[in-house]
């Protein structure tokens, strides 16, 4: 039975991907307020582009109700003449949360999972129980190995999902629209690592590809414009790129010697052409990637412009798993058909041991009933006595927050004040008091020594837990963003 079961699973896991080769596929990428789409469908071993269009949405996609972010996307596919109803949606990397672990070598599996989810609860600024985590391992040049986890919002995925109901969309896949992209790479050798620029609407992502995976992704404020947007600061783009080969290990960063900047325009272009003088003194070489190559065994047509959403189209048809996907796996009713068949015969001696269960519980039972009718003739006796005693205790609920001395907001503002100098050197931004998840400092420094006097004072405050520096920009006024968990009295 279990032999005819797998040939059955497989058998209908072949005939999805047969319909799956056979039918166009829409694909929908999200970045900021705009909306990025394409139908393709694989024709023949190649594949053929059938619709390419783009809108502005005026709803954010993070805030706004899902069925009327829905009913907007509904709209603009109607507009563009979009029947298709299979959709692989693609999130911006700016959604998601980043880390790279190392693995050590010759790890047992086992102790590689343990290691990876140790690292995800203590490095994820959130539980990994609120985040869909995905993996993208690699391997370097030297035998190296690591993974990249990338966690997206639960509650992300529950937006998009009922955004794409109220649309009237079959939601097959959630991904990362930048894991579609390291095809682009050209990289003969598969553990050399290339660095790609993805321009978008109010970002540039910046994403490292070693080995097969993912090696670093980030995203840098200021992006290249696109149409009449701003022109590219090139000297801190190029500090960025520097920075972010400095956070690679030493053995991807080595490898590292190509340069991509992925997009169309004039601005793409310049910012291309103005990266190439800077990093060529690095060693490092500008490529300036317009056009969409063509990816495993699928033929596009000559002259196609690269996009995001068209290169995870592609994927998508090849009929190979995405890079990254967040969507849960679904099981089919005839795959769930083949299971119950798989578990007969465990099935068969689970029934004779829940039969002797049975029995000893009915036996049980009849002990259970009288207890129950003692307990019962208690509890009439104390009913009343309970009921007013819980009014007393909702009403005590209620008014105990109005009579909290702890005075946290004012305990935290009077450390930050103590900690900041009084010459103006280091100034407070913005400042976030979160209930349970901590405190976020924004604001400006004079110079680093400044800056670092301040960290040095809160970290002696008894009261300050995990103080972290999130981000640093810029030099002479620095940028910069700390956060750290506040605990009363000094209490863990």
């Amino acid at each position: 039975m279990k032999p005819l079961a797998r040939e059955w699973t497989r058998w209908t896991r072949g005939r999805r991907g047969a319909r799956r080769s056979g039918a166009a596929v829409l694909v929908l990428a999200l970045d900021g307020r705009r909306l990025e789409g394409v139908v393709a469908r694989r024709t023949n071993g190649s594949a053929e582009l059938l619709q390419r269009f783009s809108a502005t949405l005026t709803l954010d996609p993070l805030e706004a109700e899902p069925a009327a972010l829905g009913r907007e996307w509904r709209q603009h596919l109607d507009v563009a003449g979009v029947r298709e109803r299979r959709c692989v949606l693609a999130v911006p990397p700016q959604w998601l949360f980043t880390l790279s672990v190392p693995l050590p070598a010759e790890l047992p599996e086992a102790d590689r999972k343990s290691l990876i989810q140790l690292e995800a609860e203590r490095g994820f600024p959130a539980s990994p129980d609120t985040l869909i985590i995905a993996r993208s391992p690699y391997r370097t040049a030297t035998g190296a190995e690591g993974v990249t986890l990338l966690g997206l919002a639960r509650d992300h995925l529950t937006r998009l999902e009922a955004a794409a109901r109220a649309a009237r969309l079959r939601l097959v896949s959630l991904t990362v629209g930048l894991a579609a992209l390291p095809g682009l790479n050209g990289v003969p050798d598969a553990g050399a690592a290339s660095l790609m620029l993805v321009p978008g609407e109010q970002t540039l992502a910046v994403q490292v590809s070693c080995g097969g995976g993912l090696a670093l992704v980030r995203t840098l404020d200021a992006p290249p414009g696109t149409g009449n947007g701003p022109v590219p600061d090139v000297p801190a783009l190029v500090r960025e790129v520097r920075i972010t080969l400095g956070q690679l290990p030493p053995e991807v960063g080595q490898t590292v010697h190509r340069v991509q900047v992925v997009g169309e325009g004039p601005e793409v272009g310049r910012l291309s052409a103005g990266l190439s003088g800077p990093l060529a003194e690095d060693g490092l070489e500008v490529e300036w990637r317009r056009d969409m190559p063509a990816r495993g065994g699928l033929e596009l047509p000559a002259g196609v412009a690269v996009s995001v959403p068209l290169a995870v189209a592609v994927q998508y048809l090849e009929q190979a798993a995405a890079a990254v996907e967040f969507l849960p796996p679904r099981v089919s009713r005839w795959e769930a058909l083949a299971g119950r068949y798989t578990r007969s015969r465990t099935a068969a001696r689970a029934m004779v041991v829940a039969a002797a269960v049975v029995g000893l519980t009915a036996g049980a039972f009849a002990v259970q009933q009288v207890r129950l009718a003692y307990w019962r003739s208690r509890w009439n006796g104390m009913r009343e006595a309970v009921t007013q005693l819980e009014a007393v205790q909702q009403r005590v609920r209620q008014y105990r927050p109005w009579y909290d001395e702890s005075f946290r907001t004012l305990s935290i503002l009077r450390r930050l004040t103590e900690a900041f100098p009084e010459d103006g050197a280091v100034s407070a931004r913005s400042l976030e008091i979160r209930p349970t998840t901590g405190v976020t400092c924004s604001g400006t420094a004079r110079d680093h020594a400044a800056l670092l006097r301040v960290l040095d004072h809160l970290r002696a405050a008894p009261e300050v837990r995990g103080l972290k520096v999130e981000q640093i920009r810029g030099n002479a006024p620095m940028q910069f963003t700390v956060n750290f968990q506040w605990s009363e009295a000094g209490a863990p």
